[in-house]
């Protein structure tokens, strides 16, 4: 397995439309494919939406005329992006990391659990439920009572990622409503601000950056914001 170069940190700091975030990726990984490009991971904010993975069903989608509904061609099923969500594209060669997606996914779990740590929160996996989970429990709310607080929807072609995590900040959870999260209807969904954690966007992509580079290697960043 190949050392992989530093990873290119990019951060858009305007909302990305979703059909502009698909095609950048797209882009963006043929280039890695052909040697054209190197890997990269970019931050971006949406405004509302939803999008459905390869394994969303139609029921789990409540109120199709609340936002916008995206077909991702990702893992998963329905999902929400919004202001106060941080989206992290990932876009890595695993030809150079090991053709492993189960090791790919908990490494990607494992960001965001590190990254959650650095406020105070305990991120949580849990057996056949995606994402990233908090027990309100600890967090001043009631015992057992389990929340989710980051997605993770993934695609490879040919060996090289795309899609990614998505971390609640501050968003305006209401907007959830439209949607039954991951067809998860039994749990709900948090945010740093839910749990009384105050943070900016640049505090999560600080710890964002720093967590990455633990558990997949030096990130470099790009001279000027998308």
């Amino acid at each position: 397995m190949n050392t992989p170069t530093p990873v290119e940190w990019r951060i858009s700091d305007t909302f990305t439309p979703y059909p502009d975030a698909v095609d950048g990726m797209e882009r963006r990984v043929a280039a890695i494919s052909s040697a054209d490009a190197g890997e990269q991971v970019w931050l971006v904010e949406h405004p509302p939406l939803y999008t459905a993975g390869t394994s969303a069903n139609d029921e789990d989608l409540l109120d199709a005329h609340k936002f916008p509904v995206f077909q991702a061609g990702r893992g998963g099923e329905f999902t929400y992006h919004g202001p106060g969500q941080r989206v992290g594209y990932v876009m890595l060669d695993l030809n150079r990391r090991g053709r492993d997606v189960r090791r790919y996914v908990r490494d990607l779990e494992e960001w965001i659990i590190a990254t959650l740590a650095a406020f105070g929160v305990t991120g949580e996996r849990r057996d056949g439920r995606v994402g990233i989970w908090v027990d309100r429990g600890r967090h001043g709310g009631l015992p057992g009572k389990e929340d989710k607080i980051a997605a993770i929807g993934v695609r490879l072609r040919r060996w090289v990622s795309f899609h990614g995590v998505s971390l609640n900040i501050c968003p305006n959870l209401s907007h959830y409503d439209g949607i039954v999260p991951c067809g998860i209807s039994q749990h709900g969904v948090t945010s740093l601000q839910d749990l009384g954690i105050t943070a900016t966007m640049e505090d999560v992509d600080a710890a964002l950056r720093e967590s990455f580079e633990r558990v997949f290697g030096r990130a470099t960043v790009i001279p000027s914001l998308v």
